[in-house]
Parts: C-alpha cells; sequence; structure tokens
C-alpha cells in the first residue's frame, strides 16, 4: 500500500459558505489561532472597561454576582432589576436557593425576560409552553422563591405579541432608563439574546444607529434553529422541525443601557468538548464591532466576560476525531 504523504505546504482555500454571516477569512484565521490566557489580552478598540477573564468556572462566579447585586439593594432598600437570558434552571435554581436561604427580600425586584419564542405568523409563545423561555424563567426562579420573599408577578416582565413594540420602554420606564444589570451568552452567530446577523439589525448604516435599535419581533437565523435543535428543550437531537422560526426580543439599546453587563461563555455540547461557541467567543471578544457578530457590541461597553478553560482551549485539525 502506498503511503499517503502530507505536503504542509498545501492549501485548500475557499470562502466561508454563503450563509455565513461573518466572512472576513483574515479576522478568522487570527482569532483562530488564540486560546487561554491570550484571549484576555486588550485590543486597541475596546472600552477601557471591558474585560476578559478565563477561568475555570464561570457558573458560580454569574451566580454569586446576581445574588450578591441582588442582595446588597434588598438590604439598601433600593429597587434593583435584572434582564436575563433563557432558559437557564442551572442558574437559575441555586440564585433562588441563596434568596430562600439568605431570606432576601426580594419585594423591589424587577426581572426582565430576554427573548420569547414566535410563531410564523409573529404570535408569541405564551408563558405556559414548555419549551419557552418564560415558561423557564418562571418555573424555575420566580415561583422557586418562597412566597413571602418573592416579587410581585407585576414585576416579572417577557416580551409578548401585545407589547413587544413597546418593550424597551418598558425595561426603561421600570428601571429608572436602564436595567442594573443584564446577564448574557453569545449564540451561534454570535447573537445577544435573539439579535442575530439578519435584517433589521444588518440594515442599520452606522453602529450608533444599531446600537439604539429597540425589542421587535424578528426572524432567526438558520444557524440559531439548529443550536436551539441541540437543546434539552428540543431533544438535543438536531429536531429543527420543532423550533420557532421567529423571536420577540429585546434590541443592542437594551444591552446598551443596563447599568452593568456580565456576559459568560461555557457552553458545551452535553459536558463534552465539543461546543458550536468556541469559534464563536473568539469573534465576540477578538473580532470587530460588526451586526454580523452581535455580542461584539459588548466591546464598545463596559463589560465583564467570563470565559471558561474549556471555550479558551485550542483547537486543530483533528483526522481521527468524529462528532
Amino acid at each position: 500500500m502506498e503511503k499517503i504523504i502530507t505536503d504542509p505546504a498545501t492549501k485548500f482555500d475557499f470562502m466561508p459558505a454563503e450563509f455565513a454571516p461573518f466572512k472576513d477569512k483574515a479576522t478568522c484565521d487570527r482569532v483562530r489561532k488564540l486560546s487561554g490566557a491570550d484571549l484576555e489580552k486588550r485590543e486597541d478598540w475596546w472600552h477601557p472597561d471591558f474585560n476578559v477573564k478565563v477561568m475555570m468556572n464561570p457558573h458560580p462566579v454569574l451566580i454569586a454576582t446576581l445574588f450578591s447585586r441582588l442582595k446588597e439593594a434588598s438590604e439598601a432598600g433600593k429597587p434593583f432589576s435584572m434582564i436575563l437570558g433563557n432558559p437557564e434552571p442551572d442558574t437559575y435554581i441555586p440564585l433562588a436557593q441563596l434568596i430562600n436561604y439568605f431570606n432576601v427580600d426580594c419585594s423591589k425586584v424587577s426581572i426582565f425576560a430576554e427573548d420569547e419564542w414566535a410563531d410564523q405568523d409573529g404570535n408569541v409563545a405564551p408563558e405556559t409552553y414548555e419549551g419557552g423561555f418564560v415558561h423557564s424563567m418562571l418555573k424555575y426562579l420566580v415561583y422557586q422563591i418562597k412566597p413571602e420573599l418573592r416579587m410581585p408577578l407585576s414585576q416579572v416582565h417577557y416580551p409578548t405579541t401585545k407589547n413587544i413594540n413597546d418593550y424597551s420602554k418598558i425595561i426603561e420606564d421600570c428601571t429608572d432608563g436602564g436595567a442594573s444589570i443584564i446577564s448574557t451568552s453569545p449564540g451561534w452567530t454570535g447573537h445577544t439574546a435573539f439579535i442575530d446577523p439578519i435584517s433589521p439589525w444588518t440594515d442599520a448604516k452606522t453602529i450608533d444607529e444599531w446600537l439604539d435599535m429597540p425589542a421587535q419581533l424578528v426572524n432567526l437565523h438558520p444557524l440559531t434553529i439548529a443550536q436551539n435543535s441541540l437543546h434539552g428543550c428540543f431533544g438535543q437531537s438536531g429536531d429543527i422541525y420543532n423550533v420557532a422560526p421567529k423571536a420577540a426580543t429585546i434590541g443592542p439599546r437594551d444591552v446598551k443601557m443596563a447599568k452593568e453587563r456580565i456576559e459568560v461563555h461555557a457552553l458545551l455540547t452535553n459536558c463534552t468538548f465539543s461546543s458550536w461557541q468556541r469559534m464563536t467567543s473568539r469573534l465576540v471578544c477578538h473580532g470587530p464591532v460588526t451586526p454580523y457578530v452581535p455580542s461584539s457590541m459588548l466591546q464598545t461597553m463596559a463589560t465583564q466576560v467570563y470565559i471558561s478553560d474549556e471555550i479558551a482551549a485550542p483547537f486543530d485539525c483533528w483526522e481521527k476525531v468524529g462528532y
């Protein structure tokens, strides 16, 4: 049998697929080589208070941050508001348990869901929909808090068919201009909430115009559909036929107006090394600020980003490894 010889000088060059939202090959080649502590190194264009930290497990830090901010505000008798991503039971059950254990009064706490599914006609999913984000937030956070400590349901907000066009105004009116904190994590497209790299977001003529766009009803990018078909809510089986095609979501304006931002990059495929977030994380933090990598908007704002060791790990062509 003849030996297969690999010539290191041989290069097969091509452009990313048409549906890929970000197509700058030079940037992809550059950030793909970053790993570990290199991801913490500052870029010239970063906001002075945009910080990246690589750590073993950022998840407890997120829980501790949300709890400590909430507890501090409660003890001072001040209102506190959170814009939260869903579904995230692993965060919200421990957060509720801490609230209960320390008997933290949440009567002045307001919660805002970042987004919710919508059908092909733009009808937003009800809170009773088992695969829904609001359903998860209510079940695993709000209703886990003792009734005597729980915030009034009138202070639990989420996008609906009726309010989506006013959702950003609702957030600002209820929070004196912007939420106390927003917690995010980028999707496969680099999205924050469902601010995907498609119209209407990419129609903005300038970055400032994009960052001022409010909550709205949107179509979802195909990669967002594929990503969510791997989620437990949809059976982790690539069932793209069971993922809704549209969503109601906050806009970049709601991210910008928040008084504190925390972003976590730590998503793995069912606790394996496999992760669609590994390359996305690099583009979010070290690529250009662009609507085609939506979470890159955070580079223009005071933001704390935590990246897990697994997401920060180097990756390469592993010939003998399959899916």
